[in-house]
């Protein structure tokens, strides 16, 4: 009488920041709905925003050092190479301790020593970037991967597919159409009138909401005469007031993004991967305001919507309300432009990232 084989062990590593825990818990949902049996471990740091949101999900989240790589000569730079070999061994002692099959790595803190101490273990790994410039630890990972993912065409990651992101599947799973009546009336919106969408992020965006929303030149009375309607997300520290205006909904926040999405006709936003991913997903033409701080990973994110012809970028320095008249109003009135944006957007968008790092995660098993 044989015995039946042990349920598949998977440490999915990442986190720190949104862009890194959702596509984590994406593929750990993906997981778990495929193998009710498999045992999914998250590893991340106590700092990480990963520390509050796999549990509240229903994971079991464990823990190893944050270690930051040093970017300059100092103290911190001293200390890193004995910090990094503690926070490997925590790692290899839990792939030992949990008999881990495979690692999935999504990038951020926990994911280097999750590669190295998987390398060492001989324990096959997966690695995923969501940037299209990737970070450290992935570039790091992807030497020794057996088998890697990115979410943009023409990210530089060795050995790296385009896979697409993995998605909250309230997106991936969205009709526009079918929704826009319960969505209009969700934001006490119009379902006949199109509907221009801003937002900045969780956090928001000074520049958007200044450029939208403030003063008497604010451009969200330009919005209204062009006879479309403004849902503008302004995020949680936002202290811009409501003008209390029809057609005019303004949010702090709004935990049902596809309710947002399936309101919009066209988005104005950051690009962040996800937002770019998610927007791309649904077919959206956007304008997109990169971030300006940071290492230009965000105009690089939009680079391939761009290129297609379903998106615009316009430099967060030149975003203001002056801008949002002369170039948005006008693409709002302009029902050919936004029609052939829309039409590119349907053919740049990736649903199925999720399912294709999966496809990954089953390679590296079967080496």
């Amino acid at each position: 009488m044989s015995s039946s084989p042990a349920a598949p062990v998977y440490l999915l590593a990442g986190g720190g920041t949104a862009g890194h825990v959702n596509p984590l818990l994406a593929v750990a949902d993906a997981l778990r709905a495929r193998e009710s049996d498999a045992d999914v471990l998250v590893l991340g740091t106590r700092e990480g925003l990963e520390a509050r949101l796999v549990p509240a999900r229903g994971y079991e989240l464990l823990f190893v050092d944050k270690v930051p790589f040093p970017r300059r000569p100092n103290r911190d730079a001293v200390a890193f190479p004995n910090r990094f070999r503690r926070a490997v061994g925590q790692v290899r002692r839990l792939l030992a301790e949990r008999g881990v099959d495979v690692v999935v790595g999504f990038g951020g803190y926990a994911s280097a020593p999750a590669y190295v101490a998987a390398r060492r273990a001989r324990v096959p790994f997966v690695v995923h970037e969501a940037n299209a410039r990737p970070g450290l630890a992935n570039i790091l990972g992807a030497r020794w991967a057996a088998a890697s993912g990115v979410a943009f065409p023409g990210t530089a990651l060795r050995g790296a597919r385009v896979v697409g992101m993995p998605l909250r599947r309230e997106v991936v799973d969205l009709d526009r159409a079918a929704t826009r009546a319960e969505a209009a009336a969700h934001f006490g919106l119009d379902p006949q009138r199109p509907t221009l969408l801003v937002f900045g992020g969780s956090l928001g965006a000074a520049r958007l909401n200044a450029a939208f929303g403030e003063g008497e030149g604010a451009a969200w009375r330009s919005i209204l005469e062009s006879g479309w309607q403004l849902l503008h997300v302004t995020g949680d520290r936002s202290q811009l007031a409501d003008p209390d205006a029809d057609g005019y909904a303004l949010r702090r926040y709004v935990d049902r993004m596809d309710l947002a999405f399936a309101a919009a006709d066209l988005v104005v936003s950051r690009a962040g991967a996800a937002t770019v991913s998610e927007i791309s997903a649904l077919g959206l033409p956007a304008l997109y305001v990169p971030y300006a701080v940071g290492n230009g990973e965000q105009a690089l994110n939009a680079r391939s919507a761009v290129a297609a012809g379903a998106a615009r970028i316009i430099p967060d320095a030149e975003f203001t309300a002056d801008r949002v008249r002369a170039e948005i109003v006008l693409l709002l009135g302009d029902a050919d432009a936004r029609r052939a944006m829309t039409d590119a957007a349907a053919t740049t968008g990736e649903r199925h990232g999720t399912e294709n790092v999966l496809a990954l995660i089953d390679e590296a098993r079967a080496r």
